[in-house]
């Protein structure tokens, strides 16, 4: 008797670098009757959810709220901070940081850009190479994204923000940190970040939908010297609202804040340090899987350095067309779905085949995880794409360990 593995039964596994898998309590959260968006509850819990987005970012100063997804945070930071004509430096190592640069060019700026490549982090030599030659001070901020989804590379932001300061160049730091907030370490004011741009669907753990860009005293002094900002991305009103609705520019989000406030309680719960710590567990109990793996076979994690590793997701590589058919069978037979190697190669191109992504971002534990693992060994087996032993026990010492 055949068993269709296909059939709709259990609860699949999205483990693609966002959206995130979302906690039961937000989904709850979200499932109820419209509110009043002029009085009561929804307007009483503002402070509140703004305070606590402040403790996610290590901040104590400003955020605005955006209804929109990270490409709308990148387009409000810029035009909030940048000009046509002005120049923007952006250090790339993937997909997302040519994406912010393409949003700057939209706006009118000018995007030097220093590519990297898809493998290693920034250079800091060339960034302050760039930057000494700008002795004009024509470059008003750097784009700088923490960990880029594509590539699974994290960026050493404090070192940019050193650099900065040791060369006494002006520009704003304006951190990405899309794919990072609540999962990598990130501290915006002891690591002086002047803008710092988010969504709501990976670390925060609600649907798609709400964008947040931070910022400090000295980015409020840049708005503040524009001639003008558009009225609906200007963050002053959404930051400082004098009524209810200028948080949002119009007519809240108003299920994506009762899931937003339910997420913000569980991160509270938790305590940001020890989602740190759960996230680097995790990510370290799949780059020992991975390993394992790797010792007999083409299977290769995209960074080779674990310091310069995101642990919020993990990009990988096969041979082609190993990626793709290792993708197609989990899914198919054990309602697993990995991420696609976005950006790692041009659509079309045969070597796209090759390379995947785990996501490992937000409401994620270790049962969770050995469950990803356990799928894509059988998909490796299934497939008969060589492959080391052990990868499962390499990743369970890993989790066993329980000190971070």
């Amino acid at each position: 008797m055949s068993i269709n593995m296909t059939a709709p039964s259990g609860r699949a596994y999205l483990a693609i670098p966002g959206p995130s898998v979302i906690p039961d309590a937000v989904l709850q959260a979200m499932h109820r009757a419209a509110p009043n968006i002029y009085d009561g509850e929804l307007v009483e819990m503002m402070p509140a959810l703004v305070a606590d987005l402040k403790y996610v970012a290590r901040t104590d100063h400003q955020v605005a709220i955006y209804i929109g997804n990270g490409h709308a945070a990148w387009e409000a930071a810029l035009a909030n901070t940048v000009t046509p004509g002005d120049r923007v430096l952006v250090p790339a190592t993937g997909r997302f940081a040519h994406g912010w640069a393409d949003m700057a060019e939209g706006v009118g700026a000018t995007a030097e850009i220093l590519d990297f490549g898809k493998q290693s982090p920034w250079d800091m030599e060339r960034v302050a190479a760039a930057l000494r030659a700008d002795t004009g001070h024509r470059i008003k901020a750097v784009l700088a994204v923490h960990v880029d989804t594509s590539t699974s590379i994290l960026n050493d932001v404090p070192a940019m923000r050193a650099l900065l300061d040791e060369l006494g160049h002006p520009a704003l730091l304006m951190a990405d940190c899309i794919a990072s907030l609540g999962c990598d370490r990130f501290e915006m004011d002891r690591w002086g970040v002047d803008v710092m741009v988010t969504g709501c669907q990976k670390g925060l753990m609600v649907p798609p939908g709400v964008a947040f860009v931070y910022f400090n005293d000295r980015a409020e002094a840049v708005r503040q010297s524009l001639p003008r900002v558009s009225r609906y991305w200007d963050w002053a009103p959404r930051a400082k609202p004098d009524l209810f609705f200028h948080y949002f520019g119009g007519t809240a989000p108003t299920h994506h804040l009762y899931g937003l406030r339910t997420a913000l309680d569980m991160i509270k719960a938790e305590g940001i340090e020890a989602i740190w710590a759960r996230h680097d567990r995790l990510a370290r109990a799949i780059w020992a899987a991975c390993d394992s793996w790797a010792a007999e076979g083409p299977l290769r994690l995209n960074v080779a350095d674990p310091a310069h590793r995101s642990r919020a997701v993990t990009s990988l590589s096969l041979d082609p067309p190993q990626g793709t058919a290792l993708r197609e069978w989990v899914e198919g037979h054990l309602g697993l779905t990995l991420g696609i190697g976005l950006g790692m190669a041009e659509p079309g191109d045969y070597a796209s085949h090759g390379h995947f992504r785990f996501g490992h971002m937000g409401h994620v534990n270790g049962q969770m995880i050995m469950g990803l693992l356990g799928g894509v060994e059988a998909g490796l087996t299934a497939l008969e794409i060589p492959h080391g032993h052990g990868a499962l026990e390499a990743a369970a010492a890993v989790l066993a360990d329980m000190h971070p």
